[in-house]
């Protein structure tokens, strides 16, 4: 098998570098490729790309996830998240492959309390949350055999988080404000990079699961309720933090006015990626603990 990875550099293309290599042969590529066209703005390219590398797979890690920037540049935003993937789709179509693309709770509008089926309508709240919603319409509209994984709150070891922020933040002040009012589950690109092999493999053999699923890791929580998991984690394992566990306030999103609106709920169902790939998802406080273990021995 030959798989062609586009955003390799990212949080969860550099996971899938590690997953994705016992499947067969692994051509990556990011924006700045020098040999191959990896540049998403240029949509000829990538196409030619793909026609180049003839692969049986295709799998996109590359999005513009600037949320809110991408309020104040939103036909660059279109280019990456839609236009792009569309075009991957077509020549996916075109030489039999399969298409693996990511895409997200900002789909939604963020209302209730229930999680979100793959059934349920969608209405996003931003420029993001649009132009990743017209790239899977894109992608099911090409007719190619697909898995769509609409994922939230992804974090990785690699590159900036949340988790680092915080205890960054923690170590610098006494008091932190934390939103509390958006409720949704840390998902790690680990994780994701795992369950699309896994999936990637069920799919060649049962052409049938091609379609949209949800995959987010187990349980629920919100940004307060993930920062004091954070800091109680860090405390315990000797890190010295000047803000107190009683200092870390919950807030409404009121509090830190933004660009792009944040949908408040961000629970996704994942039966139907269960069942139908034989799947357990862990807790979020698994991999966000293992991600911790991995920061700090490094202090």
């Amino acid at each position: 098998m030959k798989i062609l990875l586009f955003g390799k550099n990212g949080q969860v293309g550099w996971e899938l570098q590690r997953s994705l290599a016992p499947l067969g042969e692994l051509v990556v590529l990011d924006s700045d490729s020098a040999e191959l066209c990896g540049d998403f703005t240029d949509l000829e390219g990538i196409a030619q790309t793909v026609r180049a590398v003839a692969a049986d797979v295709i799998v996109n890690a590359a999005a513009h996830t600037a949320v809110d920037k991408a309020e104040s540049e939103p036909e660059l935003v279109r280019a990456i998240n839609a236009l792009a993937p569309g075009v991957l789709a077509l020549e996916a179509e075109r030489a039999n492959a399969w298409l693996v693309h990511y895409s997200t709770d900002y789909v939604f509008d963020g209302s209730g309390d229930k999680p979100w089926l793959e059934t349920d309508a969608t209405a996003p709240l931003s420029v993001y949350g649009a132009t990743k919603l017209e790239g899977e319409q894109f992608i099911r509209q090409a007719g190619c055999r697909h898995l769509i994984f609409r994922t939230s709150w992804v974090y990785g070891t690699r590159g900036g988080n949340f988790a680092k922020t915080m205890l960054r933040l923690a170590q610098e002040r006494d008091r932190l404000n934390v939103i509390d009012d958006q409720i949704g589950a840390p998902t790690g690109a680990d994780l994701l990079a795992d369950i699309t092999a896994h999936a990637i493999r069920a799919a060649r053999l049962r052409p049938e699961v091609s379609g949209l699923y949800h995959l987010v890791a187990g349980g629920e929580t919100s940004w307060h309720g993930y920062a004091s998991f954070v800091l109680d984690f860090a405390r315990r394992a000797g890190i010295t933090l000047k803000a107190a566990p009683e200092a870390i306030r919950p807030v409404p999103t009121s509090a830190f006015p933004t660009p792009a609106r944040r949908p408040h709920n961000s629970r996704m169902d994942t039966a139907k990626l269960q069942h139908t790939f034989d799947l357990n998802l862990p807790l979020w406080q698994t991999g966000v603990a293992r991600m911790l273990s991995e920061l700090l021995e490094k202090k």
